[in-house]
């Protein structure tokens, strides 16, 4: 099972891209669950959502304790809160920013993570050029896409289809395939 821990504020999109991480799993033939984990439902307060990917029914109900990819949204919530609690150093970490992790202040952390694994991705900046608004979540999850491989850029597009209305749709998939052309090149120059 591989299970995704995703952070960020309310009012960006977290439970919604959970839903869609869901959704285009779900799209691939595979068993999916998502839902969200709230504490002051307002907007701007931290938000947590969890999604689930498995090849055979899930049973279990309870939060990603132990997550195998962490997806944050707000990069204000990096020390804030303790987003990463239960991530291993072989999981993946996708973080909203125009800037890397030594910036970010997270350098000494991530030193023992397989670096390959860790990227950031300018999403917010993305959803505004395309979308017209600072809803990072179709953006991050085409980065997820390319990061992780747990999912497929196609049934992704499916998914944000599923969830918008036709022309948001398209500006939303449009943001999600320049997320994952980003972090696919980022990933290629490690490798080259």
């Amino acid at each position: 099972m591989f299970q995704v821990r995703i952070h960020g504020r309310g009012g960006q999109g977290v439970v919604s891209g959970a839903e869609m991480l869901s959704v285009a799993a779900f799209q691939e033939g595979r068993y999916a669950q998502a839902f969200p984990s709230f504490g002051s439902e307002r907007m701007g307060a931290p938000v947590m959502a969890f999604c689930r990917i498995d090849d055979k029914e899930i049973r279990l109900r309870e939060p990603v304790l132990e997550p195998d990819a962490l997806i944050i949204q707000d990069p204000t919530l990096l020390h804030q809160v303790d987003l990463f609690k239960g991530l291993r150093s072989n999981g993946y970490m996708l973080i909203n920013s125009t800037r890397g992790f030594a910036e970010l202040g997270l350098a000494e952390f991530v030193r023992g993570f397989d670096g390959g694994r860790l990227r950031t991705v300018p999403a917010t900046e993305l959803a505004l050029k395309h979308v017209g608004r600072p809803v990072p979540n179709a953006a991050l999850l085409g980065g997820f896409a390319a990061l992780s491989r747990q999912i497929r850029l196609e049934s992704l597009a499916a998914a944000i289809r599923e969830k918008f209305p036709r022309v948001v749709a398209e500006k939303n998939i449009a943001a999600a395939n320049e997320a994952h052309a980003l972090v696919s090149r980022s990933m290629e120059a490690v490798l080259a």
